[in-house]
């Protein structure tokens, strides 16, 4: 299966958060499972930080490299047709930053590991 981790997901696993869902931890630690962090989850990291809405150590930058190669995370791109398809998503979501994580796993065919429970009122696959 491909995984694709919401933002939130991955900073719980960094901080090493005992908020994970019984379900999402057995599918983040399935070796079968392929495992993906977006670029849209990076920037989303990048601007909150920016602008004081979240605080992460000094080293967060190589705290978050360590995690993502030693957990295997692979890095998902946003490409042309993930934006566009943001075009025919419903608005029940307004978080720029969900829609596009959404639009990801319907076009890459991949299940999203999530706990937002608006971005599980979307017609794609979800873990919680």
């Amino acid at each position: 299966m491909q995984l694709l981790i919401d933002t939130h997901i991955f900073l719980w696993m960094i901080n090493n958060e005992a908020s994970l869902s019984e379900k999402s931890t057995v599918a983040l630690l399935d070796p079968k499972n392929n495992l993906f962090f977006s670029a849209a989850s990076y920037w989303e990291i990048c601007i909150k930080i920016s602008i004081g809405k979240l605080t992460l150590g000094k080293s967060w930058k190589r705290a978050m490299d360590r995690e993502l190669e030693y957990n295997g995370i692979q890095w998902l791109p946003i490409r042309k047709n993930h934006s566009q398809a943001i075009c025919a998503l419903p608005g029940i979501h307004k978080d720029p930053f969900d829609r596009m994580l959404i639009a990801q796993a319907q076009c890459e065919k991949m299940t999203i590991v999530t706990a937002d429970r608006l971005v599980q009122k979307y017609p794609v696959k979800w873990i919680w």
